[in-house]
This record gives structure tokens, sequence and C-alpha cells, in this order.
């Protein structure tokens, strides 16, 4: 949310007890964010382990000082946060209202150059300079020669488990108060991690380390009634990673996109489709449904209708399909409603069949993304009408509020 859209600071003397209280209760990440990000206008944007050791390394009489001459400007920070807090929470009180759940996703790892490493460098595999030894990724596959080098730091997950996971109870409890289900992103992360040496270019040298996912699942169990997430569980899976995913219930994920290959196996394949996933046509990081099949060669397109089973004796080639990239989007947010699984999830884009131009996210780039926005005027009656007649006929639920 842009600041410049939030109420400005009122006088000190005026704040509300409501504040104190935020203040009071996000603590924990509050006080050393508004630091943190007084302090990289102070450096110039430079990164936190590039700043004068006395505020790299946290020196408390420095921070202090930092704390006593920005001391309003730290307090608007925390007053611009207050205020996104309590414009979330009346989201999320009118979506409870109408038996909306909101859908979270949190990223297993963080930036380097974040508040999370500067407070806690402990909780990180770093060089006492703060500079990294071995970043994250993973390693070459069919899809990536090289792999993919995502460059967050490594966590210490010896310190972590000596501290009772108290940096992700925190995390987790922050997300929760945000959302009802939260999708653990890289859940493989959880049971082993791809150590890359921080002075590779690419993800080639690495090695996999396990890591203690499990006691830390368990950790949760006391706390709540239930867990209420999700695992990403897409890409090459070991048989392990599985284990522990089912160990707490936690369902996976099932992209229809992905099922159009000649393995039986693939369990992306809707018949492969159990009820303990959440079904997608795709993700954010998908193509749209549309721009997905626009892409494919001639021959991928008919094995497409082949297994949709829209190629017939008066229909032999997608040629012959007036609208073929309609008449499949409609095919599979049909087939993803009336699959197996307890969950389904479509991307609006697909309920109104937009191509390429709509796309959400592409994995591995850095601009051009996330710039695609839902407009009212997009959504008309005949899509609502659509949209109602597919629930009722896959006998999903519908909210009549």
């Amino acid at each position: 949310m842009n600041p410049a859209l939030l109420p400005e600071l009122p006088p000190i003397d005026d704040l509300d007890t409501a504040f104190t209280e935020f203040c009071r209760d996000h603590e924990f990440w509050l006080d050393d964010y508004a630091l943190f990000k007084i302090l990289k206008v102070h450096f110039n944007g430079a990164s936190w382990f590039d700043w004068p050791d006395a505020w790299k390394y946290r020196d408390m009489q420095a921070l202090q000082q930092t704390r006593d001459q920005y001391a309003r400007a730290i307090t608007v920070l925390k007053w611009q946060q207050y205020q996104i807090h309590q414009r979330w929470q009346d989201i999320r009180m009118k979506a409870a209202d109408k038996g909306i759940l909101l859908f979270g996703d949190m990223p297993i790892f963080v930036g380097h150059d974040s508040t999370d490493v500067w407070a806690h460098p402990e909780w990180f595999l770093l060089n006492d300079d703060g500079s990294m030894n071995v970043v994250t990724g993973v390693p070459p596959d069919y899809f990536s020669e090289t792999g993919q080098r995502w460059g967050n730091p490594h966590y210490n997950w010896d310190a972590m488990q000596e501290s009772g996971f108290q940096w992700w109870h925190s995390r987790i409890d922050h997300y929760l108060d945000q959302f009802d289900l939260l999708r653990i992103d890289h859940f493989r992360g959880l049971e082993a991690v791809w150590m890359i040496d921080a002075a590779c270019e690419t993800a080639v040298d690495g090695h996999w380390e396990k890591v203690p996912g499990d006691a830390l699942l368990s950790s949760f169990i006391d706390g709540l009634e239930h867990l209420p997430f999700v695992a990403e569980d897409l890409g090459i899976i070991t048989a392990e990673v599985t284990a522990l995913r089912i160990k707490y219930q936690l369902p996976g994920m099932s992209i229809l996109q992905f099922g159009f290959d000649e393995f039986e196996d693939n369990p992306h394949k809707p018949h492969n489709i159990v009820q303990d996933n959440i079904t997608y046509t795709g993700t954010h990081d998908n193509d749209t449904t549309r721009g997905w099949f626009d892409s494919l060669e001639d021959h991928v397109k008919n094995q497409v209708l082949q297994s949709l089973g829209l190629l017939n004796e008066h229909c032999h080639s997608w040629h012959d399909l007036p609208d073929a990239g309609r008449v499949v989007v409609d095919a599979l947010v049909t087939q993803a409603m009336n699959s197996r699984a307890e969950l389904c999830m479509l991307p609006m884009q697909d309920w109104l069949q937009l191509g390429s131009e709509a796309r959400m996210n592409t994995p591995g780039t850095v601009s051009g993304n996330w710039n695609w926005q839902f407009q009212w005027e997009q959504l008309n009656p005949e899509h609502i009408d659509k949209m109602r007649l597919i629930i009722e006929k896959s006998q999903r639920l519908v909210n009549e509020q």
C-alpha cells in the first residue's frame, strides 16, 4: 500500500490506545523493522552488511542514538504499519462474515539484506562480517541444466532448534494473524536444503543437507488444533518429503497444466489427484491457462485435446476446433472443479479467459511481474452465471450471501 494513501501521523499526544497496543503486540518485528528502514535511508540504501560496524553489529549505544535522532520518523513508520494492519483486519473480518477464507503464501527463505537477518544473524549461516559462504537454491534438473541459485542465506538450524524455533513461531503467528490458510513455499526445504557455494554463480556446486523440519512442525502441534498449512510440493519430491507432509496431514498441490505428459504416474493427471491435495489449473508462477495452451507446439496441443476427450471423428486436430484455447480453458476449469481434491484454486485470469498478457509472475525474472490487476468491469453477468453453474454442478460450496 502506498503510504501516501494512509492518514498522516496525528500529534503524539493524540495517538490512541489501539496504536500503543499494536506496537506492544508486534514489538518482536516492528521495532527492528522501523529502525532498519531508517538506517537504510541514512546509509543511502546500502545493505546492512556494508554499514559502519557500530550499526552493522548492532552496538546498543549507536542504535539508541539513531532512535533518538529519528524518533518521529520511526513512529511514522510504525503508524503506517498499524494503519495497514487495521485495514487488512477489516478486510479479513468482512471476508469471514461472508464465509470466505484468506489463503496466504509464505516464502520459506528470507532475503540477506533484510531486517530478520540483520536483527538475528545468529540464526543464519553467515560469516563474521555478515557475508555468506553458502546460499539457497535447487540443483540442476530437467528444467534447468544449472539449477536455480536463489541467493538467500541458509538458516542456522542448530541455533533455531536450541531457541525452541522462537523465530519461526513468531513468523508463523504473524502470518496466521493475516490469513486462515498458509502455503509454505518450497516445503521440500523443511526436509533437506540444497547448499550452494556462495562463490558459484549457478546452483551446480551444491549438496543436500538434512534439516529438522519434523521437529519444527511438531513444535506447532501444541499451539494449534490443526496445522493450517499447505505444502508447496512441486518439482522433484522425494519419498521423505512426502512422508513429512503426510505425517502432519498437510495438503499438497496438483497443477493441471503439468498433467499432459506420457507418464501415467504423473501426480498432476486428474485421475491421480487425491483428496488431500489442492487442485489448480495453474498458479501465480504459471502462465494463464489460455497463454499456456496458445504457446504449445501443435502436436502438444493435440495431445492436450486428446487427453481432454476433445478429439473425435469430426475433430482431428486443434485446427478443427473453433477457438480451441477457449474450449481448453473451460475444460480445465471444469476438470479442476470436479477433481477429488478437497480444495480447488482457480486464478481469476482463467475464469476470464485471459492470455499471457495477464500472467502474474515468471519465475527466475526480476522485472515485469505482478502487474496484472483485476478490474470489476471485466466480470460480466455471463461470467458470473457460468461460474455459478460450474460450482453448482461440481457440488462445491456456493455461498448465497
